[in-house]
């Protein structure tokens, strides 16, 4: 197992961050300390990973792992099997690649990620690479 040592004492604020991405109905923002990222997600009511994040990625399902803690609102996770799972407020979720989800209510979905952020709602380098039409 590999060591995780934190080798500064560091501090930055999610309403600043490294990083801000906002695709339809989406906001996704990231801070790195370190070796380490932390993301919010936030998903507003209507939103749906096929809906809104498969046309940035051009992947089938959301292949990005997920580890992290929901701290409003509600969404509905079903893996490319047929596996589903409500996350609502207060839970903790881990999330394996080959999904598809979408918000489930009138409130929108926030949650933490320790794992998954840096690289959600990113196009895969195929993607980038296909012809856009206009």
């Amino acid at each position: 197992m590999a060591d995780n040592v934190v080798k500064r004492l560091e501090v930055k604020s999610l309403d600043f961050p490294d990083d801000r991405r906002t695709p339809d109905k989406t906001t996704i923002d990231v801070n790195t300390l370190g070796d380490y990222s932390i993301g919010r997600l936030t998903f507003e009511p209507g939103w749906s990973w096929s809906g809104c994040i498969k046309p940035v990625v051009g992947t089938e399902f959301c292949e990005v792992n997920h580890v992290g803690y929901c701290i409003s609102g509600e969404i509905e996770v079903e893996t490319a099997d047929g596996a589903r799972i409500l996350i609502t407020a207060g839970d903790t979720y881990t999330i394996p690649p080959g999904h598809d989800a979408h918000v489930v209510g009138d409130a929108p979905f926030v949650s933490l990620e320790l794992i998954g952020a840096p690289n959600y709602a990113v196009p895969s380098a195929e993607h980038l690479q296909r012809p856009r039409l206009r």
